[in-house]
C-alpha cells in the first residue's frame, strides 16, 4: 500500500495509527461540542475564529489532522447551503493556515464549491461522507488540487430514525443483503468514481461510515470485521466517537461516552484501522500509542 504523501507530511500506512480531530463549527453537532454553541465557546479573544484554540490544543497533544466541518451530519440534521458551509469554515483554515502552514487540514464536506474554496485556503484532504455519490463535481476539485480524499460508505436515511431523550438520535434500520459484502462493494463504488475523475489510489481512504445508515448491532459488527474492509487495499478511517451506537450500548449521553470511544477505537485499530477520527484527541492518543505497541510490533 502507498503512503499518502500531501506537502511536506507523508503518512505510511501500517506504520502506526494517525488521530484526526474532529473541529465541529456548527451550532447543531450531535455530540455537543458545536463550536457556534455560545456555552461551548462563550468568549473568544477579538479577532480569534472559532476551533482555533481547539486546534492549538490538538495539535499541541500530537493530533496528525485536524477534520474542519460547516455542517452538522447527525442523523435528521438540516443542510446549510454553500454560502453559510464556506462562511463557517474559511474564515478557520484560514487562521490555522496561517499559525500552522505545515498543519494537515480535511474538510468535511460534500460539496465541490466548499471544497474548492478550503483546498484554495490550505487545506489538503477532502472527507467526502457521502462517498463522492451526492455531488458529481467533487471528485474532479480533488483530482485537480492533488488531494487525499476520504471515502464513507453512507446509507443515512432520515425518515428511520430513532429519538431517545439522553441519548439523541439512531438510524433504527438499515436493508442489507450482506452487510460487509454490500458496504465493501459501495466502497469500492466510490473507488471508482474517484478513479475516473484521476483520483490515485494512493490519495484514497475508505471509512465504513460508523454511525450512518446502520443500527446500532451493524455499527458493532462493521467495528469487529474491520480488517475485512482493510483487506480491500486501502487505508482506512474509523470515527465511532462519542455516537449514538455507543450511547444505545452503554446507555449513556454523549458527554459520557469517552470509555466507549476508547473501545471502539482499541477495537478499531487492532482490526487495521490507519486512522481514528475523535473529539477526545488526548485520551485516544494515549489509546492508540497503547493499542499500537501491542498490535503494530515489528
Amino acid at each position: 500500500m502507498h503512503p499518502l504523501t500531501i506537502g511536506k507530511r507523508t503518512m505510511n500506512w501500517g506504520e502506526r495509527t494517525y488521530v484526526m480531530g474532529i473541529l465541529n463549527l456548527t451550532p447543531d453537532s450531535f455530540s455537543g461540542d458545536g463550536l457556534l454553541v455560545p456555552t461551548v465557546q462563550p468568549q473568544l479573544p477579538e479577532g480569534e475564529k472559532p476551533g482555533v484554540r481547539e486546534a492549538r490544543r490538538f495539535l499541541a497533544a500530537g493530533a496528525d489532522i485536524l477534520d474542519i466541518g460547516g455542517e452538522s451530519t447527525r442523523p435528521g440534521s438540516q443542510p446549510v447551503d454553500n454560502e453559510e458551509e464556506l462562511r463557517r469554515v474559511l474564515p478557520t483554515i484560514h487562521a490555522i493556515m496561517a499559525e500552522y502552514p505545515d498543519a494537515l487540514i480535511s474538510i468535511d464536506t460534500y460539496k465541490a464549491s466548499v471544497a474548492e474554496e478550503a483546498l484554495k485556503e490550505g487545506a489538503s484532504i477532502v472527507n467526502d461522507v457521502w462517498g463522492l455519490r451526492a455531488n458529481p463535481g467533487l471528485a474532479s476539485v480533488v483530482a485537480r488540487h492533488q488531494a487525499g480524499v476520504v471515502l464513507m460508505h453512507n446509507r443515512s436515511n432520515t425518515t428511520n430514525v430513532e429519538v431517545r431523550e439522553q441519548l439523541g438520535k439512531a438510524y433504527l434500520a438499515a436493508e442489507y443483503q450482506n452487510l460487509l459484502e454490500d458496504v465493501k462493494d459501495e466502497l469500492l463504488g466510490s473507488v471508482a468514481l474517484a478513479h475516473s475523475a484521476g483520483i490515485p489510489d494512493e490519495h484514497i481512504i475508505l471509512d465504513p461510515g460508523i454511525g450512518f445508515g446502520k443500527t446500532v448491532q451493524q455499527n458493532l459488527e462493521l467495528i469487529n470485521r474491520l480488517d475485512e474492509i482493510r483487506a480491500l487495499g486501502f487505508p482506512v478511517l474509523l470515527g465511532p466517537s462519542r455516537k449514538s451506537f455507543i450511547g444505545y450500548t452503554l446507555d449513556l449521553p454523549p458527554d459520557q461516552r469517552l470509555d466507549g470511544t476508547a473501545a471502539c477505537v482499541a477495537i478499531g485499530i487492532a482490526r487495521g484501522a490507519d486512522i481514528i477520527r475523535v473529539h477526545d484527541v488526548e485520551p485516544m492518543l494515549r489509546v492508540a500509542h497503547m493499542t499500537d505497541a501491542i498490535v503494530r510490533q515489528n
